[in-house]
């Protein structure tokens, strides 16, 4: 049995050093393998990464695993550019170990532990390494989970008593070295070399085993310490993935609002395109468009053909006349149409329509087709790709309505289908068009040659302009208010001197008004491009320019109505209709809103009281108008006249085009001398029939003392104006009523009762007409240009004609200055008074005219003034001297005694002296009380006369004589009594002078 035994335990310990020999010569190529890619990684600094791929060479079964759980958890970590370089280090080191690395036929199955063994003293856990590691790396603990493979590879040469084979010193250095530096591992390529490199023999590889059977417990540090740093590397990783993450997720957040944003811009690049263009009208209301451009189906009658189908068009007091409010259709056809031809192609954008206009009937269409052509023979209604687009339009006849396509239509006919209405067919329309790129333009196209603001300003704006021109030319120009509205918003006034905020002596006022009514804007603007083209072209020395600044102080108005215009500027220009706008907030027509001198001057000279009683001129406010119904803004142009010494001016205003002058009330009827019965009234007749009436009655016609003058203020501008004369046009709303003069007397044409233009001239010196500026009360600011251009001339030239008479001063010998002194001229019953500086101006056509100066206290002076054709007035001054009734006056008073009238004795030598004493001692207001007596006086003879024959004839008989004295004393003597009350009026057979005016 003992011989038996021995070679079984020969051939188990042969079997035992043949495994340990395998086993060696794979440690020792493993650890040649793993020294070349330790140096490759230690040269790239990344100590992890060796010990990740150290791991993943080790032939045993533990390290195998691990090495797949590395490969699965690899690509879940990003890589940097070192991990790149170490993993293709590490791919060239698999492959050189696989070279030399002798493939087993299978691999042996590593042994399973029973029990977890604990682990020996030696392995403790290693140091923190010194400076070589990288700062990152973390001192890590030993896995327990690794210690078994190691444990069982350890026991196994103890069990068979190896552990003398191999030298001790070279283990305890290889365990030792770990704890000095765990990391410089090429410290261990040494003592892997010196076996394999000092034997030739085969036969002393048994030391080999025996020092790599205590390699694995330098193995074991190693793998234990790649653990340690694996997890850390781990946590490291987890911290860098959920901040990866984290960052991800606001990233991605950030990309989704970058996104949102960028399609919020693109939506609002790609809005406007699908917004209607803006195009301005063609010119259905403002006259642009001519007559023969328009064309409908049928007609009612004549008045309502298709010619009264422009936008705003207004019909005649008789809505039967030939005047119609709208365009309307023949009920009885089958196809309506209204069509217009632009001549050219354009850019159809939309229409604006209309309902009639009319006090008693209530028609407007209320939906339409639109249809175009540029042959007018084949039509296209449009569409939106499914079917004909049916356009809804008015639910009234007054608001106008816009219609805008949904994308411009190039054509030249355009032809509106009304498919459903509301009473008759009938309405009003505007076109919206723009003109082609590369159409040319024609003859109503116009360029502007000055660089100005051609825009609508609102009241802001407007104060903003006129402002930066008061910074532009601050030497001639000067912003005041005249007075504030209803609302609180301040009427601001230009003026435009070579002295402005002062009256110079000899210097004329002229004044500009516009905005009286809120919606007739077009005025507003043409004075504010007025403002400006003055201050440039003085700044450039325009001659003209500098001599109206230097010669005339100008004051220019834009808007007498603030309130008014910003309810019509918000609407805008196409949406307003006739009447929004024209009146203040307060509901008063400021035009219409001034007193009515008229009705007592015509009365007054029925009663043969002008100009002894009641003047010609100058005429007082009657008391308590100014507590009635006044506007705000019409007391402050009051106020604003009375003390300004105004010569001439014209208020704009819109809606026709034309030029009225005064009176602009209609004087009432009145029974002729034969007792006939009164003219028939204005409202009765049409108005050829009432011009014919006034050429034949003088005493009906409405002119003023000045006729000749106002027609030719008013023949100046209109035809200074580029259109206002063309008569083929016609007037806005019926037909030309000028003959093609383009001016016409307000009362003979739209008679107001109060207006503007008869009070300044029976209340002022100024004298005022009212101008027309257009059809269009708000036109688009496209054809802004075109009115500048059309009213430029027109405004200057009338500004020129303040020029037009004489001028002069009123003083006394001493040298004083007159105020209030009165110049009447000979042949013309309307006089004027001198300024507070005693300087006046009288405008006259040329003549030769007897020009004669009042002044209470001074005897009066007459001289022969000629006013020639030149551009500037006739010097025509006065020098007064004290009148002798002045100091009989002042003796008088002082013995406290009163003048009377001469007693009836033959040739009393007091007879004058008394009666020109009573008129000068009397106060001013009682001069109408001893008129009145008088006229007493004359009434109670006639009754006398008719009450008895014989005191008639008595009383004759007495006063036969007086009479006869005094009509030779006043042929004598030229007395206050003639140069007062005349010699037609009160005859001396009328006066009785047994009575004494203190009598009564």
């Amino acid at each position: 049995m003992q011989t038996s035994r021995v070679p079984l335990c020969a051939v188990l310990l042969a079997l035992c050093w043949i495994v340990t020999f395998l086993i060696n010569v794979e440690l020792v190529d493993t650890a040649k393998s793993n020294t070349r890619s330790r140096d490759v990684q230690t040269r790239k600094n990344s100590s992890v990464q060796s010990k990740r791929d150290e791991l993943q060479e080790t032939p045993s079964e533990d390290i195998q695993l691990d090495e797949a759980v590395v490969e699965k958890e690899k690509p879940k970590s990003r890589k940097s550019p070192e991990e790149v370089l170490a993993a293709k280090a590490k791919k060239a080191a698999e492959k050189e170990a696989k070279a030399k690395k002798p493939k087993p036929t299978k691999k042996p199955k590593p042994p399973k532990p029973t029990k977890k063994p604990r682990p020996p003293k030696p392995t403790k856990k290693p140091k923190a390494p010194k400076p070589t590691r990288k700062p990152n790396t973390q001192k890590t603990t030993t896995t327990p989970t690794r210690r078994p493979a190691v444990k069982e590879e350890e026991k196994l040469p103890l069990e068979l008593d190896w552990d003398t084979l191999s030298p001790t010193e070279s283990s305890k250095t290889e365990i030792k070295k770990p704890d000095q530096d765990e990391v410089t591992e090429p410290d261990l390529i040494p003592e892997d070399k010196k076996p394999t490199g000092n034997t030739d023999d085969p036969r002393i590889y048994l030391p080999i085993p025996e020092e790599t059977s205590n390699a694995p417990p330098a193995v074991t540090a190693w793998y234990e310490e790649y653990d340690y740093a694996d997890l850390a590397t781990k946590k490291l990783e987890e911290e860098m993935e959920r901040e990866r993450k984290a960052k991800e997720e606001k990233a991605e957040k950030l990309r989704k609002l970058l996104e949102e944003e960028e399609e919020e811009e693109k939506r609002k690049q790609t809005l406007p395109p699908a917004e209607p263009k803006k195009c301005p009208p063609l010119g259905l209301e403002s006259h642009r468009v001519e007559d023969d451009q328009i064309l409908a189906s049928s007609m009612s009658h004549h008045g309502f053909s298709a010619l009264r189908g422009r936008l705003n068009m207004q019909s005649s007091p008789d809505e039967e006349d030939v005047y119609g409010g709208a365009w309307c259709a023949d009920t009885e056809e089958k196809e309506h149409w209204f069509q217009l031809d632009a001549r050219r192609e354009v850019e159809f954008t939309g229409v604006i329509t209309q309902g009639r206009n009319s006090e008693s009937h209530n028609d407007f269409v209320s939906s339409f087709f639109v249809a175009f052509s540029n042959d007018s023979r084949d039509w296209t209604v449009l569409h939106d790709g499914y079917a004909e687009w049916l356009f809804y339009g008015n639910v009234d006849k007054d608001t106008p309505v816009m219609t805008e396509f949904s994308y411009p239509v190039v054509a030249r006919h355009i032809r509106v289908l009304p498919q459903s209405w509301n009473g008759s067919l009938c309405m009003r329309l505007e076109v919206l068009g723009c003109p082609l790129p590369t159409s040319y333009p024609t003859e109503n196209d116009v360029q502007p040659t000055e660089d100005l603001d051609y825009r609508h300003h609102n009241y802001k704006e407007m104060r903003q302009m006129m402002k930066v021109i008061n910074e532009e030319c601050p030497n001639i120009t000067r912003i005041y208010n005249i007075g504030k509205s209803s609302q609180g918003l301040k009427m601001y006034a230009m003026e435009i001197s070579d002295n402005p905020g002062e009256h110079e002596k000899g210097e004329p006022e002229f004044r500009y008004t516009a905005g009286l009514h809120g919606n007739e804007v077009l005025g507003r603007e043409l004075l504010l491009l007025l403002m400006q083209f003055m201050c440039k072209e003085y700044n450039d020395d325009n001659p003209r320019i500098r001599r109206l600044v230097d010669g005339v102080r100008i004051h220019l108005v834009p808007s007498l109505n603030p309130d008014a215009y910003e309810l019509a500027y918000e609407m805008g220009s196409e949406m307003g209709n006739w009447a929004l706008g024209h009146w203040t907030e307060e509901g008063y027509d400021i035009f219409q809103n001034f007193p009515d001198l008229n009705s007592i001057l015509w009365g007054a000279e029925d009663r043969g009281w002008v100009p002894r009683i009641v003047p010609n001129h100058h005429i007082a406010i009657p008391e308590n108008f100014l507590n009635g119904s006044v506007a705000v803004e019409t007391k402050a142009i009051i106020a604003w006249m009375e003390r300004t010494p105004f010569v001439l001016g014209a208020n704009l205003q819109g809606g026709e085009k034309i030029v009225v002058y005064p009176f602009d009330m209609q004087r009432p009827t009145r029974a002729d001398d034969r007792g006939n019965q009164p003219v028939l009234q204005y409202h009765q007749m049409n108005e050829e029939t009432w011009a014919r009436i006034q050429r034949q009655n003088e005493g009906a016609l409405r002119e003023t003392a000045d006729e000749n003058l106002f027609r030719w203020l008013a023949m100046t501008y209109a035809h200074s104006h580029l259109t206002m004369t063309e008569n083929h046009r016609g007037s806005c709303h019926t037909d030309d009523i000028t003959g093609g003069q383009g001016i016409i007397n307000r009362a003979s044409w739209k008679p107001v009762v109060g207006g503007m233009n008869d009070f300044s001239y029976l209340h002022t010196n100024c004298f005022e007409i009212s101008i027309f500026l257009g059809c269009d009360k708000f036109p688009h600011e496209s054809e802004l240009a075109m009115e500048w251009e059309n009213n430029r001339e027109a405004l200057l030239a009338f500004i020129e004609q303040v020029h037009r008479g004489i001028k002069g001063v009123v003083r006394d010998v001493d040298g004083n200055l007159l105020a209030n002194a009165t110049i009447s001229v000979e042949g013309i019953k309307h006089d004027m008074k001198t300024a507070p500086t005693g300087d006046y101006w009288r405008l006259l056509n040329p003549g030769e005219y007897r020009v004669t100066a009042r002044a209470d206290g001074y005897s009066s002076q007459t001289r022969l003034c000629v006013v020639g054709y030149d551009a500037t007035a006739t010097p025509c001054s006065f020098t007064l001297t004290k009148s002798n009734w002045a100091r009989i006056q002042q003796i008088m008073s002082q013995s406290g005694k009163k003048p009377r009238l001469a007693t009836n004795s033959k040739g009393s030598p007091n007879s004058r002296v008394g009666v020109e004493s009573t008129r000068s001692t009397a106060a001013p207001q009682n001069e109408r009380l001893r008129r009145l007596r008088l006229m007493r006086l004359r009434r109670l003879r006639l009754e006398r006369m008719k009450g008895s024959m014989t005191t008639v004839a008595t009383t004759t008989t007495t006063t036969r004589p007086p009479t006869t004295t005094m009509s030779t004393t006043t042929e004598a003597t030229t007395s206050w009594y003639d140069s007062w009350f005349g010699k037609d009026s009160v005859t001396t057979e009328d006066y009785t002078f047994e009575y004494r005016i203190d009598d009564y």
